[in-house]
């Protein structure tokens, strides 16, 4: 029986934002989480992505919460007493714009700090003082260091897609972060995959956790049909135009593994006539919000993006995903194929498959446990430079003549008198060899001065220039023999 968040006890401020939001029936994820969060028990909560999993952490803290809420302007009244970490910029963006839906109608306060952008406002945001903060580690370590994020009032800690946060580059800066907080706290670990390892880590970080897995772990939605087709190279993207074609597809997301693929797809694409936008980790924050918004507004067609866009990105119908690329961790796949068909909403995710892809399409199926069927996919090649057709052909064979036999006037010449020559040795000698005998250069050296003669510049008179002491002596110029250049 599907649970509705009328028959949770919340309080009013967030029953209406709630109600506000269009929520009526809780997922899975939901119903087992909120009740336990909101017991004060530390969760470690595995469940699909688009499933809800920012709700379900959101609405029980800030119920929690709203016990210290309070109309005061002075800071010292607001400290942070809930702390939510994030690996992504653009995914600590949208879940901290839920959480302040979520509190919409209460006196609590919530900001967001990441890096890319400039610090100052977010310094100035958190002097103003905040109950939720939501970050990622490195920007968050930068405040902690400058002193602008005091976290020693922490209750409640979130770590949300945690199998990313706890994997590699992110421990270290979680162990620093952990290291400044009360060690009496709630913490919360929220993904959509969990491996044993993962689990092991987590597992040091809560004390008595209650595992929510409300399905298979690293299963795909049901929703979402997976298809696979067979291209290669250049010929993926062409593939892909097709398909698009084929399945009359108004917006996809497309992701490929390289930030510079990515730059060069999307160009390509925009020669195509698409609305494009890239999407990749050497694009500026405000370059990438700005895509990030284009894309929900519709004014992009194709967001072409790396795997800093597989996680977490909450946008509605969106109806395909493609895959130029196949990740080369298994798991991503799991999440990029998780940005559409979300909310229970239909959703299609294509992946296009060379034959050096044996081993990545292993890997996935393998984690998710299916079989993947290579299918053909027909589309119209494009010319390359070796195809030429018959006009095109013939003006290509006429100037490759002219090129092969073009001789320099010079040549000619040369030539004829090399014909002329009775000298058969001349005949066969190379052109740069026959040049003009020069009757001086053929001499033996002979010095122009006898051998005991001065050289000019000792033999010609010194010349004391005006002004300088009779008494100084002028230096003795010596010959030197410099290294020549040429």
């Amino acid at each position: 029986m599907t649970a509705s968040f009328s028959e949770l006890s919340l309080a009013p401020s967030l029953a209406k934002a709630v109600a506000q939001m269009g929520y009526e029936t809780m997922t899975p994820i939901q119903a087992q989480a909120i009740p336990v969060v909101l017991q004060g028990r530390d969760v470690m909560g595995a469940a699909q992505t688009g499933t809800g999993k920012t709700a379900a952490f959101s609405l029980p803290l800030l119920q929690r919460l709203l016990r210290h809420e309070n109309a005061s302007v002075s800071p010292a009244r607001h400290p942070v007493r809930a702390l939510v970490l994030l690996p992504t910029r653009e995914l600590a963006s949208q879940v901290e714009d839920q959480i302040r839906q979520y509190a919409a109608f209460t006196k609590l306060r919530s900001t967001v700090v990441f890096g890319g952008m400039d610090i100052k406002p977010q310094i100035a945001a958190l002097r103003q003082g905040v109950e939720v903060l939501v970050a990622t580690p490195g920007r968050l370590l930068d405040h902690i260091e400058a002193k602008t994020a005091v976290l020693n009032q922490v209750e409640y800690v979130v770590l949300d897609e945690a199998d990313r946060m706890l994997d590699i580059g992110f421990l270290p800066d979680l162990q620093r972060i952990l290291s400044h907080l009360p060690k009496q706290r709630t913490t919360l670990l929220f993904s959509a995959t969990f491996s044993n390892d993962i689990k092991r880590l987590a597992n040091s970080y809560l004390q008595d956790p209650v595992t929510i897995e409300v399905a298979r772990s690293n299963a795909t939605a049901a929703t979402v049909q997976q298809r696979f087709y067979s291209a290669s190279g250049e010929d993926k993207r062409l593939a892909m135009l097709a398909l698009i074609k084929q399945h009359d597809v108004k917006q996809a997301f497309v992701f490929v593994n390289s930030k510079l693929g990515c730059a060069r797809l999307a160009r390509n694409l925009e020669r195509d006539g698409l609305r494009t936008a890239a999407m990749h980790g050497d694009k500026s924050q405000d370059e990438r919000l700005k895509a990030l918004a284009a894309f929900k507004a519709g004014e992009v067609d194709l967001l072409v993006c790396t795997d800093v866009a597989a996680r977490g990105l909450d946008i509605k119908d969106v109806p395909v995903v493609f895959n130029i690329d196949l990740p080369f961790n298994a798991e991503d796949y799991v999440h990029r194929i998780g940005r559409t068909g979300r909310a229970g909403a239909s959703g299609l995710a294509i992946s296009l498959v060379s034959s050096s892809d044996a081993r990545l399409l292993g890997d996935i199926e393998k984690l998710i446990k299916i079989k993947a069927e290579v299918e053909p996919v027909e589309f119209e090649r494009a010319p390359t430079r070796g195809r030429r057709d018959e006009r095109s052909g013939r003006d290509a064979d006429e100037g490759r003549e002219r090129r092969e036999s073009r001789i320099d006037k010079h040549d000619e010449d040369r030539l004829a008198k090399r014909a002329e020559s009775r000298d058969p040795k001349a005949r066969y000698q190379p052109l740069s060899r026959q040049t003009k005998s020069d009757p001086l250069f053929d001499q033996p050296y002979q010095p122009s001065l006898p051998p005991d003669a001065k050289p000019a510049w000792e033999a010609a008179p010194a010349v004391k220039p005006r002004g300088i002491s009779a008494n100084i002596k002028p230096r003795r110029k010596v010959a030197a023999l410099f290294k020549s250049t040429s």
